[in-house]
């Protein structure tokens, strides 16, 4: 049974493989991406139920692309992934309503924590709703 449907949205095809297999090998449904324009330009046919969003990426940073998501898909749950150990980091993710921010290198666990934890807060996921173009 597929526990919900997650993007993966990071410039390195390493990282968007390592994360994607281990979200599979636990029943989600994976979306991947390699650039926040990317995701953006594929919710006209598909919305995830949750977002992993590297922080730095080419083009549309995560910040950038979860400004535009709060707008277009308010319930859509996202997550930050960054490498950087700045605090300001933190406070940015957490003033914009992240449901968490996990640093580079995090732990399996930790990230299915936190996709867990961002799908409890979305009201339909748990369900297995999807929210999005036709949805009512």
């Amino acid at each position: 049974m597929v526990r919900g449907c997650i993007a993966v949205v990071d410039d390195e095809a390493p990282v968007r493989c390592a994360l994607g297999r281990l979200l599979r090998l636990a029943d989600f449904e994976v979306l991947d991406f390699d650039s926040g324009q990317a995701l953006i330009d594929s919710l006209a046919q598909r919305v995830p139920d949750c977002a992993l969003l590297d922080v730095q990426m080419p083009g549309l940073s995560g910040p950038q692309v979860h400004a535009l998501l709060r707008v277009s898909h308010p319930l859509l749950q996202v997550i930050f992934i960054t490498a950087s150990d700045d605090p300001e980091v933190t406070q940015r993710a957490s003033d914009a309503g992240a449901s968490a921010l996990l640093r580079k290198p995090f732990t399996n666990l930790a990230m299915l924590d936190a996709v867990h934890s961002a799908l409890q807060s979305h009201p339909g996921a748990a369900m297995g709703l999807r929210h999005g173009a036709g949805a009512n």
